[in-house]
């Protein structure tokens, strides 16, 4: 177990100096290096049959740790003036599914069981993550095969979805949205530092190793305090009361500014992240593709690129910007742990406060539109 964790917390370096070596490898991008890095030792044979512990405690802990070290250095008073769109985005995006899974359900009626619990684990899934998923297959006793089967589906189809966003989205959609307009940035920001593969360098040295180490505790502390909190709520609400908890208190340091300016903050929170890439990707089994359900397949198609092009119109008709649409977009399918990803991908640093803010929507909104609408459905459809 300690060599295992030992190598997916110091791979993500390897594949950072090769980015830095070459350009072919950093166009492809350091984090898509990672999930594919865990596909390729998940599926290969190597890891031992006791992997699944370390991957479930890693991917958690990277997310817990990293989101704080990606707030400290955040511009808060900046993203006011972005915070009207990115909820407008999110409201969109939250109906523009429950139109998408309602469409499949109906499509599916005739093909899939129960297909109305199709619709509603659908519109769980893809407005609060894979928590919300959870609860709803809980809330409407949804077969364990076929939760199982959509999981994976959910899982490839997601995949595919975020390196879409992630390589060639913006471009697509730059002639159809509005360009990013970051507003005023504070003179004492470093948000107009740029996030390419370059400023990870100089992370090696006495003083910024020990301000790192300061972050690190500091960001310690903020998690176990929102577990702590998260204890006082009841189990299914303790996700989205931890990852607020964090958010909240990672804002919360953000103010003061001897935090603010601790060097490398950021950096550190995205290598974390890409740990947290490497972890999830050598989680899918490619395997368990092999017998395709085409039915429930399309579904999650469907409700996956379906939303997002309904989505990318109404932003269109609101005049909603290319990075707020595509960082909501991520917030609602993937949930908040991808937001820093991909924001970094767009090399936009303004929009990582939107998408956790939007994500923790998501997350409690998420049980309450997804059980009522599976209800719903079916009231109306059979």
């Amino acid at each position: 177990m300690v060599l295992l964790s030992s190598f997916y917390i110091l791979l993500p370096a390897g594949i950072i100096l090769i980015c830095m070596k070459s350009r072919f490898f950093d166009r492809i991008g350091s984090v898509l290096l990672c999930y594919i890095a865990g596909i390729v030792m998940g599926n290969c044979g190597i890891l031992p049959e006791t992997a699944a512990q370390v991957q479930n405690t890693l991917s958690s802990a990277s997310v817990a740790l990293a989101l704080p070290l990606l707030l400290f250095s955040m511009d808060v008073k900046a993203w006011f003036s972005l915070a009207g769109k990115a909820i407008l985005s999110m409201i969109i995006a939250m109906a523009v599914i429950i139109a998408a899974a309602w469409t499949g359900s109906v499509l599916l009626m005739n093909h899939v069981p129960d297909a109305w619990k199709l619709s509603g684990m659908a519109i769980g899934v893809y407005t609060g993550g894979t928590p919300n998923l959870a609860a709803v297959k809980v809330a409407l006793n949804v077969d364990p095969a076929t939760y199982i089967i959509l999981h994976t589906y959910d899982t490839l189809i997601s995949f595919i979805y975020l390196i879409f966003v992630m390589s060639i989205a913006k471009k697509l959609l730059s002639g159809f949205l509005p360009a990013f307009d970051p507003g005023p940035v504070s003179s004492g920001s470093t948000e107009i530092e740029t996030e390419d593969i370059s400023s990870y360098e100089n992370m090696i040295n006495s003083r910024t190793i020990k301000q790192l180490a300061a972050a690190l505790i500091l960001s310690c502390a903020i998690v176990g305090a929102s577990i702590a909190g998260a204890d006082l709520f009841p189990e299914q609400y303790s996700t989205a009361v931890t990852i607020l908890l964090i958010t909240s208190l990672g804002i919360a340091a953000s103010f003061i500014k001897k935090i603010r300016k601790l060097e490398k903050t950021y950096q550190f929170g995205m290598y974390i992240i890409l740990i947290f890439c490497l972890v999830v990707g050598s989680m899918v089994n490619l395997k368990d593709l092999v017998n395709i359900h085409w039915y429930l397949l399309a579904f999650i198609t469907m409700c996956i690129f379906g939303s997002f092009v309904l989505h990318a119109i109404f932003c269109r008709i609101f005049k909603i910007d290319t990075d707020t649409f595509l960082i909501t977009s991520v917030s609602a399918i993937c949930s908040p742990p991808f937001v820093p990803v991909v924001a970094n991908a767009l090399k936009n640093r303004h929009i990582i406060l939107s998408g956790l803010t939007t994500g923790i929507m998501g997350y409690a909104l998420g049980n309450y539109l997804a059980i009522t609408m599976a209800y719903l459905f079916k009231a109306l459809a059979y």
